[in-house]
């Protein structure tokens, strides 16, 4: 029996300074997962000083994750293009300069605006970063690597919630944007010296800015369409010319990689097995990672009337059982296999979900966003490990920002829906949406692991 995970590129002398460069880039991963739920504990401050409405609120969350999803098919391709190295400084100054600008709002549009530069920013790190991983390690290695690196952005989701609460309880809610500025500025030293120089590349190709705009176009019209249907309703005429135009969008991104001369993206490659369940997977577990934490920050802070520090000490349960579940899956699904350590994962967090949904109070919303964290933490390895466990070098970066696509396209989604399950409670109307919203997780979760069970390779077979 062939391993599951294993590589099946030219072996070759490991780089002695891989480990170095794991935990830097992953630190460098770890500040653009935290920006998610670091700035969702300061919502409802971001609400009140500024005067912004729940659908301002929500795009703060999606307008950064929106950006960020929507160019990252074009930050992997520019990484294989032009050196993942020069993309990953390129992105943490940019990613920088814009936390400066959304510290500094004094608006909601200023606000909108420096959080989508920090998508754009963090289009071009991401995929970048992760193509640096897969391609330094090798084998069993590069499955620890992803473990490694899937569990620091589990827990970073998690950690962000509580240096949110610490942030903003403390200086203020902008300091949760300055505080990227300082440590952008280290790591593009830091990094400027443990990276060795990559030769430039001789390559005619270009980048496909239409597709990045249509698939962009497609995302955002999905994501409004979502907010929107809070308000106006889902069986409306509105609401279905929406979810008509963003499919038509999806279908003309498709079109268009077919016929472009030098496409965003392989088509074909989404379409091979490990890559489709891993990226299901992840759009899965990052969408059930922010109904959590959105449904969590407005219940604690606006329903139960707990201040920042105290909600974010709340969730540093979240952040430990994320770590555990992702660790413990980097260490056994060597032996499992994908397939049924995915679904575990999946129906321990729908499990989770369901906890708080059936029961209130903010102790069994504790240990509910607990459960769901450990199974979700174990969902974000398989997912990694099953898409990008056998790609070839030269795929890396393409590979790298298509699960990172699916990956802010899952957060971007999950804030919308359960902002609009949740509509009247997050006004303060009522508090039966908070229940809507953790059912609408558990009915999610588990149709994702009846979907896993069917699509995710079974190694044993194989």
């Amino acid at each position: 029996m062939t391993e599951p995970m294993a590589s099946t590129s030219p072996t070759h002398t490991p780089d002695p300074r891989r480990w170095k460069i794991l935990g830097v880039v992953g630190i460098a991963q770890l500040m653009l997962i935290l920006d998610v739920t670091v700035v969702a504990i300061a919502l409802p401050h971001m609400g009140a000083e500024l005067g912004l409405e729940r659908e301002t609120l929500t795009w703060v969350v999606s307008g950064y994750t929106l950006a960020f999803g929507g160019l990252l098919l074009l930050g992997g391709r520019a990484a294989d293009l032009f050196g993942a190295r020069r993309l990953v400084l390129a992105g943490l100054l940019l990613f920088a300069t814009a936390s400066l600008v959304a510290g500094l709002a004094n608006s909601g549009p200023m606000l909108l605006g420096g959080r989508v530069a920090q998508g754009l920013a963090a289009a071009l790190l991401s995929p970048a970063a992760l193509s640096l991983v897969v391609t330094t390690f090798e084998g069993e290695e590069r499955n620890k690597a992803l473990g490694i690196w899937s569990s620091l952005g589990g827990s970073g989701a998690a950690l962000g919630v509580l240096l949110g609460g610490l942030l903003t309880a403390g200086p203020g809610w902008p300091w949760v944007f300055y505080i990227n500025v300082p440590v952008g500025i280290v790591l593009i030293l830091v990094l400027r010296l443990q990276l060795p120089p990559q030769p430039r590349t001789t390559t005619r190709s270009r980048l496909d800015i239409p597709g990045a705009v249509l698939v962009t176009a497609a995302t955002g019209t999905l994501t409004y369409t979502l907010i929107r249907a809070g308000d106006q309703g889902w069986a409306t005429l509105t609401t279905a010319a929406l979810f008509a135009a963003a499919l038509i969008l999806y279908v003309a991104f498709v079109a268009r990689q077919r016929l472009a001369v030098s496409p965003l993206m392989d088509v074909k490659l989404l379409i091979r097995r490990p890559v489709t369940a891993g990226t299901l997977l992840i759009l899965v577990a990052t969408a059930l990672m922010i109904m959590v934490f959105f449904l969590g920050t407005f219940y604690l802070q606006d329903y139960r009337e707990y201040n920042a520090l105290i909600t974010g000490l709340l969730f540093l349960p979240v952040a430990l059982a994320t770590m555990v579940g992702a660790n413990a899956a980097g260490r056994v699904i060597g032996r499992t296999g994908p397939r049924s350590l995915g679904v575990l994962g999946l129906l321990i967090a729908a499990a989770g979900m369901a906890i708080p949904a059936l029961r209130g109070g903010t102790t069994a919303m504790v240990i509910g966003v607990g459960l769901a964290a450990a199974g979700t933490g174990a969902v974000f390895v398989v997912a990694s490990a099953t898409a990008l466990g056998q790609v070839e070098p030269h795929e890396a970066g393409l590979a790298s920002g298509i699960v990172s696509t699916f990956h802010e396209f899952g957060a971007s989604l999950g804030a919308a829906v359960v902002s609009s399950m949740a509509a009247a409670s997050i006004a303060g109307t009522d508090a039966a949406g908070f229940s809507r919203g953790f059912t609408t997780g558990a009915i999610v979760a588990v149709a994702a692991a009846l979907l896993a069970f069917v699509i995710t390779p079974n190694p044993r077979s194989e």
